[in-house]
């Protein structure tokens, strides 16, 4: 089968690793995400891409070019291409989300179990997709 087609909403609040990629296209990359309590993404930008964001669970907080917003269950967010940004859970239970880069940032297959291994083992698009 072309494309993906699943529950994204239970595939996101399943979800337990930093980062997961599920999906890769050429011109759009979906992935799952899950924050801990007091956990970020941290502060980035991406300036060749924009990207979306849709809470599935939980609480916190996104910054864009230093205005903060809280943000809390199917909220979406959408921050434009060379835009600082950050979203930081201010709850007492995993923030669950799902993004969706365009076009893609992330190596397809990309599991991150943990922040510290995002950090660590960071690899941009390789231009390799799903299909």
């Amino acid at each position: 089968m072309r494309g993906f087609i699943a529950d994204i909403e239970d595939l996101t609040t399943d979800n337990g690793d930093f980062r997961r990629v599920l999906y890769t296209g050429r011109n759009l990359q979906l992935v799952l995400m899950s924050l801990k309590p007091g956990e970020e993404i941290g502060l980035e930008v991406h300036d060749d891409r924009d990207q979306f964001f849709r809470v599935e669970s939980g609480s916190g907080e996104v910054v864009i070019d230093d205005e903060t917003t809280p943000i809390a269950d199917d909220d979406g967010i959408i921050v434009p291409a060379g835009a600082r940004h950050n979203i930081v859970n201010t709850g007492d239970k995993p923030l669950k989300l799902y993004t969706l880069y365009g076009p893609p940032e992330h190596v397809d297959g990309t599991v991150h179990r943990t922040k510290a291994d995002a950090e660590t083992h960071h690899e941009h698009f390789d231009g390799r997709t799903t299909e």
